[in-house]
């Protein structure tokens, strides 16, 4: 066996690279949210790739696997405590308030796209380094914008060629009507505890409404029966709630009522949905065990505290995100046809240092006129440059030698019939847009 050099380095566990093979896909996620987002009239923001500690635990909840499991928390020279973001949401209500963004036309509508961080187990699908597609809508309480979030993510899922998708939504109530339902579900949850995970034991002390969001096979027969929260929504939250589900039917959106969904951050309130994808070939990337295999792509709810709860007014506010490596891997499995980035077309073969110096100045001309070209300047031989043409695509191949660098001309060749001319190399850009266009 082979011996490890001793410099050989491996990325961190729980990331990966992201190849120019699959730049594609992340060039038509990045399109599609753009376009998206901005006829939903969302502007983009970018905030930084790490926050004070402090917003997190404000926001997020000190209770969530997030902050007690996963965060990245280190002191900077300056002795700040600072994390990378595990989410966008909490950072961009920061940036609403410190920006002054409550100040603009409400609603503001924003979108991000980019890296969080989780130390999390990794696993199909799930990274420590991950990337996120979300969208926010802040100063508003009308459950019209609940429905256009959901509308936009759909939206997106389905520009993205993602089918069978399936919209689960449930409302999660507020501060006057949360705590009568808590009172149930601890009476409920009392004589059942002993049966449940150890993460359920913390939970039912500290956050019990997160019993409801455990993913454990343990506990999966005790919530099937737990008392349903959207049976003791006060009447805001109860007409809020029937608003949001009257404007999806009215766009045609399928949904399905899970009473049991409360999502895992602690700053949501009312309206919380996931999108699921329902595949029969998801089987061996699924986190469930329904018959049917189903996915989490992503999903999102009302936050209508968070922009208080930072020091800010109150602001009601929904969004959703997205996570992009699963979105693809699912783009991959559903064969969804992604054109490449660029191809070049025109492949530039040289000969000689003559040769060499008049292809790397007429590579340099085709690029300002637009045309991408594809080159192997470090190859001598005239076959091998053709071989890595063939190989690549190229429908012209332009040759230049010694006697064509003197002379001033160039020998176009046709890689489908083989067949060659010889071409002045001041008419060269204009013959190849031509011959492109047949």
């Amino acid at each position: 066996m082979a011996r490890k050099a001793k410099n050989s380095f491996q990325a961190p566990k729980g990331t990966s690279d992201i190849l120019p093979k699959d730049q594609k896909y992340w060039e038509k996620v990045r399109d599609v949210t753009k376009k998206a987002s901005l006829h939903y009239g969302f502007g983009r923001i970018d905030t930084p790739l790490f926050e004070n500690a402090d917003l997190f635990e404000a926001s997020v909840g000190v209770s969530t696997d997030i902050l007690e499991k996963q965060m990245y928390v280190f002191r900077t020279r300056g002795k700040d405590l600072v994390a990378l973001r595990p989410e966008g949401t909490a950072g961009v209500a920061r940036a609403y308030v410190e920006d002054g963004m409550m100040n603009l036309p409400q609603p503001v509508k924003l979108y991000y796209l980019g890296p969080m961080f989780r130390h999390e187990r990794p696993q199909a699908g799930r990274f420590r380094q991950f990337n996120q597609v979300g969208f926010e809508v802040l100063g508003d309480i009308d459950p019209i914008y609940d429905a256009q979030v959901i509308s936009l993510f759909v939206r997106v899922c389905g520009d993205l060629g993602l089918k069978n998708l399936n919209v689960e939504i449930n409302s999660i109530g507020c501060k006057v009507c949360r705590p009568v339902y808590r009172k149930q579900l601890l009476k409920y949850y009392r004589s059942r505890i002993k049966g449940a995970c150890a993460d359920c034991k913390k939970r039912i002390k500290v956050n019990p409404l997160r019993l409801l969001d455990c993913k454990n096979e343990k506990c999966q027969p005790i919530k099937v029966n737990a008392p349903n929260l959207i049976d003791n929504l006060c009447k805001e939250c109860h007409d809020h709630f029937r608003s949001v589900l009257e404007f999806l039917d009215e766009l045609e959106i399928p949904y399905s009522l899970n009473s049991h969904l409360v999502r895992g951050l602690d700053y949501y309130t009312k309206t919380v949905f996931e999108v699921f994808l329902e595949d029969e070939h998801l089987e061996k990337h699924s986190e469930t065990t329904h018959k049917r295999s189903k996915l989490a792509i992503g999903g999102g709810g009302r936050f209508d505290n968070l922009v208080k709860i930072i020091g800010g007014k109150d602001t009601p506010a929904i969004g959703a995100a997205l996570g992009i490596e699963r979105v693809i891997d699912i783009m991959k499995l559903q064969n969804v046809r992604v054109p490449d980035i660029v191809k070049a077309q025109v492949f530039l073969v040289q000969i000689g240092d003559l040769g060499r110096k008049k292809s790397l100045k007429l590579f340099n001309e085709f690029s300002k006129s637009g045309i991408f070209v594809s080159e192997a300047f470090g190859r001598n031989s005239i076959s091998s440059q053709l071989r890595i043409a063939d190989k690549m695509g190229a429908k012209i191949s332009l040759i230049i030698g010694q006697k064509e660098a003197i002379d001033g001309d160039i020998i176009l060749r046709d890689m489908e019939t083989g067949s060659q001319e010889v071409i002045p190399i001041e008419n060269i850009i204009k013959t190849v847009k031509e011959r492109l266009k047949k």
